[in-house]
C-alpha cells in the first residue's frame, strides 16, 4: 500500500486483512455483541434503535434491562411507555424511543405474525427505522449480504479515499458497487471500531494508524 496517487481498489483487501488482526483487543460494537450473545433479530433490531445518538455501554446495560424484563414483541408490548422508558433510561430521546419501541412491536404482532422481517424494504416500512439500522437486522440479524453505513464507516471510507460522497447513504451505494460483497457484513464493525478508537472526527490518530500508508487523509486539517 503507498499514499502515493489515488486509493487503489485493490488495496482494499489490505486494508480489511489489516483491520482484522488490529481491532482484535478493541471493544465490539455493541449491536455485534448482542448479536452475538443472542442471534435474535428482534434483539439486533430493538438495541440498534437505543444505540441512535447514545454511547455503545448506555446502550448495552438498557438493552440488558430491557431484554430481562420482556425479550419478545408481545412481551415487549405487555409494558406500558413508562415501564419501558425506565428500563432504557438513560438513552438518549428515552421517552420518544419508548414509543417508537413499543409501536414496532405492534406493527410486528399485526402485520409479520410477530416476526422482524428479513428484507430491507420490509424494514424500512417499520417506524423510526433507518437504512443503518435496517442493514443491521439484515446482516447481524439474518446473516444476510447488506452494506450499513454509519458516520465512522462514511468517514472513514471518504478518508481513505476508497468513495467521495457526501451522505451516509451517497456512501452505501458506492460501497455496494464496488466493496467486494465478501467484506459487505463485516466492513461496518472493522470501520465502526477503527473511527471509534483511532479515526476519530476531530484529530484522528494517524501517527499509529495501521492504515495510514494507503489513507488519503481528505478533508483532515490535523491530526496527531
Amino acid at each position: 500500500m503507498s499514499r502515493s496517487g489515488a486509493f487503489r481498489d485493490q488495496d482494499i483487501k489490505k486494508v480489511v486483512e489489516t483491520l482484522r488482526q488490529a481491532v482484535a483487543g478493541m471493544e465490539t460494537p455493541v449491536a455485534t455483541e448482542i448479536a452475538r450473545k443472542r442471534r435474535d433479530p428482534f434483539h439486533v433490531l430493538i438495541s440498534t434503535l437505543l444505540s441512535l445518538r447514545t454511547k455503545d455501554q448506555v446502550t448495552r446495560e438498557a438493552s440488558n434491562k430491557l431484554f430481562a424484563r420482556a425479550d419478545s414483541p408481545k412481551a415487549l408490548l405487555s409494558l406500558t411507555d413508562d415501564e419501558v422508558e425506565r428500563l432504557i433510561y438513560p438513552v438518549g430521546f428515552y421517552r420518544t424511543k419508548a414509543r417508537t419501541i413499543r409501536q414496532i412491536c405492534r406493527d410486528l404482532l399485526d402485520k409479520y405474525r410477530g416476526r422482524v422481517p428479513d428484507d430491507l424494504d420490509e424494514l424500512l416500512k417499520l417506524k423510526g427505522v433507518g437504512r443503518k439500522t435496517a442493514n443491521l437486522v439484515i446482516t447481524l440479524g439474518f446473516g444476510k449480504p447488506g452494506v450499513c453505513v454509519d458516520t465512522h464507516v462514511h468517514r472513514v471510507s471518504n478518508r481513505l479515499g476508497y468513495v467521495k460522497t457526501k451522505t451516509p447513504e451517497q456512501t452505501e451505494a458506492a460501497l455496494r458497487k464496488k466493496l467486494p460483497m465478501e467484506y459487505w457484513i463485516e466492513f461496518n464493525d472493522l470501520l465502526v471500531t477503527w473511527g471509534q478508537n483511532i479515526c476519530k472526527p476531530i484529530s484522528p490518530l494517524c501517527s499509529i494508524c495501521k492504515i495510514r500508508l494507503c489513507c488519503q487523509q481528505v478533508g483532515v486539517t490535523r491530526h496527531r
